[in-house]
């Protein structure tokens, strides 16, 4: 059963000023979705998730993350695209071949993430959070380093509503430019999958960023 928050709330800071709260919509609460909960909550974003056996109702968040497997998009496409028009949608999916672990099966020249601007145009995609573990989100950490989101996108002011709450949640986070980028995030979360899945690493490993 999905937790219902109102679409837009407001704190007030000491000084008795109002500031708005980061609203945010998470499909699915498997283990990215939570992981991905555990961090934004922790910045101070109010979280509602929606699990695929709900009935469609309404979007409540501002951010609308995607955190299900890839064939699942079309099916939260046709339910929920016009609840979408208007809303930051994260794609975290990677859209490998589930038989064989060995392929990518979106065109060479296009991404999960370019599929979906294209069916949600009123929507402003983002891709971020495929190249991470749910582990390394859970503990904010990558060995001793930080963990870092990368965050690709063509609209920039969702980029940042996106990179501030995982930054207020303890997580580094990178703007790695236009959504045509996606294509190359989904190649290093590809790659990542098939060495944990291979034991080749560990579901806790992954990458960070050293500047």
């Amino acid at each position: 059963m999905s937790t219902l928050f109102e679409h837009s709330q407001t704190t007030r800071t000491s000084n008795g000023k109002e500031e708005s709260m980061t609203t945010v919509t998470i499909f699915g609460s498997g283990n990215m979705g939570s992981a991905i909960d555990s961090v934004l909550t922790a910045g101070g974003a109010s979280v509602d998730h929606i699990g695929s056996a709900d009935p469609p109702g309404s979007v409540n968040g501002d951010i609308v993350i995607l955190a299900v497997y890839y064939p699942a998009l079309k099916d939260i496409i046709g339910k929920y695209a016009d609840k979408l028009a208007g809303k930051i949608v994260v794609d975290i999916t990677n859209p490998m071949n589930l038989e064989t672990f060995d392929s990518l099966v979106v065109p060479a020249d296009s991404s999960s993430a370019a599929e979906l601007a294209t069916a949600l145009p009123s929507s402003r995609v983002l891709k971020a959070f495929n190249t991470n573990f749910a582990g390394t989100l859970n503990a904010k950490k990558v060995g001793p380093l930080t963990t870092t989101v990368l965050v690709a996108g063509d609209d920039a002011d969702a980029k940042v509503s996106l990179i501030d709450a995982v930054q207020a949640g303890g997580v580094e986070a990178i703007d790695v430019g236009r959504l045509n980028r996606a294509r190359e995030l989904e190649a290093m979360g590809f790659l990542q999958i098939k060495l944990a899945s291979a034991e080749q690493v560990g579901w806790t490993s992954g990458f960070a960023v050293v500047r």
